[in-house]
């Protein structure tokens, strides 16, 4: 299996290239952001109010079957059998992603599925610690950056 990894800071650009790149390469492009939302999503609708919390976050795992599914080619993110690609999008999950993204315990919950992917398919995943946590013998590593303005510019624009 050939897998690339990319990293880098928000706005950057990350999925916009690695969901390009994985189109005209034929490789399953991972959205990783999208996994760490349905995390999100399923402590949000199991009850959590403060998503910061660990103690809160963590027993709701176990609820969490997150899994991933591609279809014509894009991506479709499942949270047990429901498919919450459009949901996850809600600023609601948003904010909450980036609060259950920085609990060790979630992140190292979504790291086996992301390997798990990586050793199956061909695939081109973005998103933090790829290179040098969830893929550190990826073929190719790639981190990408852009100034302040760009990636304030790009989230503006979202």
């Amino acid at each position: 299996m050939i897998n690339v990894a990319i990293d880098g800071p928000a706005g950057a650009g990350k999925s916009t290239i690695a969901r390009k790149a994985a189109a005209e390469l034929g490789f399953i492009y991972v959205d990783t952001g999208a996994l760490y939302r349905t995390v999100a999503l399923n402590a949000l609708r199991n009850g959590v109010e403060n998503t910061k919390n660990a103690e809160e976050v963590i027993p709701t795992l176990k609820t969490a079957e997150v899994s991933l599914k591609f279809i014509d080619g894009e991506q479709h993110v499942f949270l047990r059998d429901e498919d919450v690609s459009t949901a996850i999008r809600q600023n609601e999950v948003s904010m909450a992603a980036s609060n259950v993204s920085s609990i060790p315990e979630v992140r190292a919950f979504l790291f086996d599925l992301q390997r798990n992917i990586a050793k199956n398919n061909d695939c081109i995943m973005d998103g933090r610690d790829i290179g040098t946590v969830v893929l550190p013998d990826a073929k190719i590593k790639i981190f990408l950056t852009a100034s302040a303005e760009a990636r304030a510019d790009r989230r503006f624009k979202e």
